[in-house]
């Protein structure tokens, strides 16, 4: 396991995925955008927050208590969250079909349990998030301000 996690850390050096990592992210979102892969796994298409064309990655989506979350395993500087914060939320999710969503980012205080059950459904994001699988919430709460978590609505939804 710790080699496994080992690797994780290396595709995905100072919080960027490397080269070999996006490749790799490249094909899994087109996988799963067309619904091939693990059923967590979707592909999450936004508008850069530079250029406004669509950029397409591939997440795995959380569900807890009814609701669905996307997490961002590498934490605050990713582009994918700065590019949702810049598109007010506005994004399509992709697997086998499209689907309009918004996406809600969750105050810090209450990321906490949303991390834990993350954790459980995504053993990738391991090697990025600094607390063991079936922690003590406490655990999640002292790390939750620096990892996003945004909640999933369908688009047009309050």
């Amino acid at each position: 396991m710790d080699r496994t996690h080992t690797l994780d850390r290396w595709l995905y050096h100072g919080s960027h995925p490397n080269w070999i990592a996006r490749r790799l992210n490249g094909a899994w979102a087109r996988l799963a955008a067309v619904g091939v892969g693990p059923a967590r796994l979707v592909t999450l298409e936004v508008a850069g927050r530079r250029t406004g064309k669509a950029v397409s990655f591939p997440v795995v989506i959380v569900d807890f208590e009814g609701e669905r979350y996307l997490v961002s395993m590498l934490g605050e500087g990713t582009n994918w969250v700065r590019n949702v914060r810049a598109a007010d939320g506005r994004a399509v999710l992709r697997r086998g079909h499209r689907e309009a969503i918004r996406l809600d980012e969750v105050a810090p205080g209450q990321r906490a349990p949303i991390l834990r059950r993350y954790l459980d459904c995504a053993p990738g994001a391991r090697a990025h998030i600094p607390v063991v699988p079936g922690a003590p919430v406490a655990e999640f709460e002292r790390i939750a301000p620096r990892y996003p978590v945004f909640r999933v609505s369908p688009r047009g939804a309050a």
